[in-house]
C-alpha cells in the first residue's frame, strides 16, 4: 500500500511540475491572450459557415459551400455523434492553448520514459528534452495544431507497444489502445503513417531478438494483441477515418480522372500526388547537422537579425533611421538551405545529440538497434529529391505513401528517437550494473566523435557560399550591398551557434566525467544537465516562438476585417460566389465573409484544382459564370481595392437547351474553354449513362429558383413547360447528397466537370438536394460498439489489477 502511495504522489507532482513547465513557457496564456498562429486564422475562415450553422441550429451541416465552391467539412473540424474518444482528448488537454499542446508532449514522452523502467528524475529530464526540442515548437507557432497534437500522443502508444513487449499484456494493450485512439482523435494520418514505419522497424529488431532469445511465442503473441489493440483503438474513430477515405478520394490527394496538363502534355500517372509536390521540401543532406547547431544553415526566413548584424549597420550608414532599420532587420531571409523556406531549424539540442551518440557506444540491445535505425530511416527519408534513390522507390511501391507531402516533416520520428536513446544512455551512466571502465571509454567515444564534427564545421565553413535565392530581389530594393552584409550575418551565427553548442557539450561531458569520477552525485548531476537541455532549447525556441506572438483573443476569433469591397458586397442578400483577385488561390479570407471558389487546405477539391489550373487562372467567363461568381474583387494601379459585379452569372440554377456528351474527362474539362453555360452542359458518357434525350426547349416562362437556402439544404422552386434538365451551380459530390423531387427521392448526375445536374419533369416543382451522409451514420455505429467495447476492456483492467493488488496483500 505504501509502494502504490508512493508512485501516486510522486507521478502526480511531477504531472504537477509539467503542467508550470507548460504554463511558464506560454505564459501570456495566464493573461487570456492567445497565440497568433496563421494556419489557425485559415481555418477560421474556412470552417466560419460550418461553425455559424452550428452555432445556431446545434447540429452538425457536414458541408460548406464557403470555400472551394464547396466541400464536406469533415476535415474542418466536423463533430460526429458517438466520438466519446475526443471527449477524452479535451480533458487531457485541459490546459488553455497552447500550452496544452506543450503539456501533452511532456507527459507523453514521461509516460514513455516510465514504461521503459527509467526513474522518474532521469523521465522528466527526457519529458522536457522532448517537448522542448525545437521543430516541436516551432510548430506549434505556424498553427500546425493537428501536428502538433498527434505528436503528443505518439510516446504513449509506443510505451503501449513497448509494455506489451515487456510481458505487461494486459496494460499494454490498454494503453496501446487508448494511445491509437487518441492518436487518430488528432487527425493528422501523416504523423500516425510516419510513426508507423517506425514501429516497423522496431518489429523487425523485436523479431530478432525473440530469434536469438527463442522467444517467437511471446512475440507472436505480443504482434496479436497489439493488433487487437490498434484495431479496436482505429475502430472507435471510426466515423472520421471513414470520412476522411471518402474525401481524400475526392481530394487532390486521390486519383485524377485527368491525363493529360493544362498545356496538352501527358500528365503522371498516380494514385497520389506529384513527385515535385511531395518532394518540394526536402531537406538538405548537409542541413540536417542543425540537429547539433541550430543556425547551420541561417534559421528562419525569416529572421530578426538585431542591432549587433551588418545588415543593421549598413542600413545606419545608409542613413535608414534606427527604427526603420531595426523593422528592416526584423524579417530578413536568414536561411539559406535548400528548402522553398522555413520557420526555424529542426534543432534537438547539442546536449541531446551528444548523449544520443554516447547512448549508440553504451547501450546495448533491441532498444538501441530500433531507434538508430529509426533515426537513419527518418533522416534519409527526409532528404526527399535529395536522396531520390530511396524516395522514388517509396513513392512507388510503398502503399500510402505518395498521399503526403513535405518530407521534410518526417524527422518526427529522429524528433521521437533521439532524445530517447540518449535518456536511456543517461540511465546507463547512472546504472551500477555497467562496469566503470564501459562508461568511461564511451564518454570519451562520444566526445571525441561530437568535438571532431565540431571541428571539421568550422574547417569547411569557407566552401559554404551563404547565399540564399532570394538575396538577388534585396538588391532590387536599392541596396546595392545588403546581400553581402546578409551573407556576412549568416556567417556569423554559424560561428556563435557552432561554438554555442560545443560549450553545451564540453559542459554536459564534464558533468558525467565528474560523476563517474564520484566528484559529483547523481542527483546533482540528473539536475545540472536538466537544466542545460532547458536553457540550450528553450533559448533556441525563444527566437522563434515567444511572448510576441501572442495577441488579445478577439484576433483569432476574428482574424480577418471586412474590406471596404468586402462590406459592399455583403449588402447583396443573395446566395452567390465572390472571387477576390488580390487575395490568391491559397487563402481563407474571402471564405471569411462569402461563398468563395477559393480556399485554404492541404488537401483541396480535386475539380476546383483542376478548374483553376485549367480554367480560373486564365479567367474564364464561362467557368465563373456557371460558378454563380456574381462579384470579383479587383485591384487597380493605385492599390484600390473595389468589387466588381459580374452580370452574367448564371445564377443558383438554370435550365440548359442541350447536353453534349464526350467521351473522357479530359474532353470534359477542355470542352469549358468555349462553352456556352448559360444553355449548354456537357457530361462524360463514361461516367454518366442513359441520357436519353440531347436537346430540350425552353422557353422565356421557364424558371428555377433558389428558395431556402442552408449549406447541406438547398430548395428550389422550377416552373418549366417542357421537360428539360436543371444545371445547379453546385459541386457534385458523389457520396451523400440526395436530390428530391416533389419529396421524392431521384437521381442526379455531374455535368460541367463539376457541376450537379438533374431531369425535371414538365410542370411546377419543388426540388431539394439534402446533405445526408451514409458514412458518418455507418461509423458512428461501429465507434459507439468499440468505445463501449474498449470501456469494458479499461474497467475489466482496472478491476483485475485492483483484485491483484488484494491478493497479494492477503497472502503476505
Amino acid at each position: 500500500m505504501k509502494k502504490g502511495l508512493k508512485f501516486f504522489i510522486t507521478h502526480f507532482f511531477v504531472t504537477v511540475f509539467l503542467i508550470i513547465a507548460a504554463l511558464a513557457y506560454f505564459h501570456p496564456v495566464l493573461q487570456g491572450k492567445v497565440i497568433f498562429q496563421n494556419d489557425i486564422a485559415q481555418y477560421t475562415g474556412m470552417a466560419k459557415e460550418q461553425n455559424d450553422f452550428r452555432k445556431r441550429t446545434e447540429t452538425e451541416p457536414y458541408w460548406t459551400n464557403s470555400a472551394f465552391g464547396g466541400m464536406p467539412t469533415y476535415q474542418l473540424g466536423a463533430n460526429y455523434p458517438h466520438n466519446y474518444v475526443k471527449e477524452l482528448d479535451r480533458a487531457i488537454r485541459f490546459l488553455p492553448r497552447p500550452a496544452d499542446y506543450l503539456f501533452l508532449y511532456f507527459i507523453g514522452f514521461y509516460i514513455l520514459l516510465c514504461c521503459l523502467k527509467v526513474d522518474y528524475k532521469l523521465a522528466i529530464v527526457g519529458a522536457l528534452a522532448f517537448g522542448f526540442s525545437s521543430y516541436l515548437i516551432i510548430i506549434i507557432g505556424a498553427g500546425h495544431n493537428a501536428k502538433a497534437h498527434a505528436l503528443g500522443y505518439l510516446p504513449i502508444l509506443l510505451a503501449g507497444i513497448v509494455l506489451v513487449f515487456r510481458k505487461k499484456y494486459l496494460s499494454g494493450f490498454l494503453l496501446a489502445a487508448l494511445g491509437m485512439a487518441l492518436e487518430i482523435v488528432a487527425n493528422h494520418y501523416q504523423m500516425t503513417y510516419y510513426f508507423m514505419l517506425l514501429v516497423l522497424v522496431l518489429g523487425i529488431a523485436y523479431l530478432v531478438d525473440a530469434i536469438k532469445r527463442k522467444e517467437l511465442k511471446h512475440y507472436v503473441i505480443s504482434v496479436g494483441i497489439l493488433v487487437a489493440a490498434v484495431a479496436l483503438g482505429i475502430a472507435a474513430n471510426a466515423t472520421s477515418l471513414l470520412a476522411t477515405k471518402e474525401y481524400a478520394d475526392w481530394s487532390t490527394r486521390g486519383k485524377s480522372e485527368l491525363t493529360i496538363n493544362p498545356d496538352g502534355s501527358p500528365k503522371a500517372s498516380t494514385d497520389g500526388l506529384s513527385k515535385e509536390y511531395i518532394t518540394q521540401w526536402s531537406y538538405g543532406i548537409t542541413e540536417s547537422l542543425n540537429l547539433f547547431v541550430p543556425r547551420l544553415f541561417g534559421g528562419a526566413s525569416q529572421e530578426n537579425l538585431g542591432e549587433d548584424s551588418k545588415s543593421f549597420n549598413y542600413l545606419i550608414d545608409k542613413g535608414l533611421p534606427r527604427s526603420s532599420a531595426l523593422d528592416f532587420v526584423s524579417g530578413l531571409p536568414l536561411y539559406w538551405g535548400e528548402q522553398p523556406g522555413t520557420s526555424g531549424p529542426a534543432y534537438i539540442g547539442a546536449i541531446i545529440f551528444f548523449l544520443f551518440i554516447l547512448g549508440l557506444f553504451l547501450v546495448k540491445g533491441k532498444h538501441k538497434w530500433w531507434l538508430l535505425f529509426g533515426v537513419l530511416m527518418s533522416l534519409m527519408l527526409s532528404w526527399g529529391k535529395n536522396f531520390s534513390g530511396l524516395t522514388n522507390f517509396m513513392i512507388d511501391y510503398f502503399p500510402l505513401y505518395d498521399k503526403f507531402r513535405a518530407v521534410s516533416s518526417i524527422q518526427v520520428v529522429l524528433e521521437l528517437c533521439a532524445p530517447l536513446l540518449a535518456i536511456l544512455a543517461l540511465k546507463k551512466i547512472f546504472s551500477p550494473k555497467v562496469p566503470p571502465s564501459d562508461k568511461l571509454n564511451s564518454l570519451k567515444y562520444a566526445g571525441a566523435v561530437v568535438l571532431t564534427l565540431g571541428v571539421l564545421l568550422f574547417l569547411v565553413k569557407g566552401m559554404f557560399d551563404f547565399t540564399g535565392p532570394s538575396d538577388e530581389r534585396l538588391r532590387m530594393t536599392g541596396l546595392e550591398e545588403l546581400p553581402e552584409m546578409l551573407r556576412l550575418d549568416r556567417k556569423a551565427v554559424y560561428t556563435n551557434d557552432l561554438i554555442r553548442s560545443l560549450i553545451y557539450v564540453l559542459i554536459t561531458a564534464s558533468l558525467v566525467w565528474l560523476y563517474l569520477k564520484g566528484k559529483l552525485k547523481e542527483n546533482w548531476v540528473v539536475l545540472g544537465i536538466g537544466m542545460l537541455v532547458v536553457f540550450d532549447l528553450v533559448g533556441v525556441n525563444l527566437r522563434y516562438v515567444n511572448a510576441d506572438n501572442f495577441v488579445a483573443k478577439r484576433r483569432m476569433l476574428e482574424p480577418f476585417q471586412a474590406s471596404e469591397a468586402d462590406k459592399l458586397i455583403m449588402e447583396d442578400d443573395g446566395v452567390y460566389r465572390v472571387f477576390d483577385q488580390t487575395d490568391g488561390f491559397d487563402s481563407a479570407k474571402t471564405a471569411y465573409f462569402h461563398q468563395s471558389i477559393t480556399g485554404y487546405h492541404a488537401a483541396k477539391p480535386a475539380g476546383i484544382q483542376d478548374l483553376y489550373e485549367f480554367h480560373i487562372y486564365k479567367g474564364n467567363l464561362s467557368v465563373f459564370n456557371m460558378l454563380n461568381v456574381k462579384y470579383v474583387i479587383r485591384q487597380d494601379q493605385e492599390g484600390n481595392i473595389f468589387p466588381i459585379q459580374n452580370p452574367d452569372a448564371n445564377g443558383n440554377a438554370w435550365f440548359v437547351r442541350k447536353l453534349k456528351p464526350v467521351e473522357s474527362a479530359n474532353e470534359e474539362i477542355l470542352a469549358l474553354d468555349s462553352l456556352d453555360t448559360k444553355n449548354v452542359a456537357v457530361y462524360n458518357s463514361e461516367k454518366v449513362n442513359n441520357i436519353n434525350r440531347l436537346d430540350f426547349q425552353v422557353d422565356s416562362t421557364a424558371t428555377i429558383q433558389l428558395t431556402d437556402y442552408e449549406p447541406n439544404h438547398l430548395t428550389y422552386s422550377s416552373y418549366n413547360p417542357n421537360a428539360g434538365v436543371a444545371v445547379f451551380s453546385e459541386m457534385h459530390y458523389p457520396q451523400g447528397w440526395n436530390a428530391y423531387l416533389d419529396g421524392q427521392r431521384t437521381d442526379h448526375f455531374k455535368v460541367n466537370y463539376v457541376l450537379r445536374s438533374m431531369r425535371v419533369p414538365e410542370g411546377k416543382h419543388t426540388i431539394e438536394f439534402k446533405f445526408e451522409p451514409e458514412v458518418v451514420e455507418q461509423g458512428s455505429t461501429i465507434a459507439l460498439a468499440s468505445t463501449i467495447l474498449l470501456g469494458l476492456v479499461l474497467l475489466g483492467g482496472i478491476g483485475y489489477s485492483f483484485w491483484r493488488t488484494k491478493k497479494g496483500e492477503t497472502s503476505q
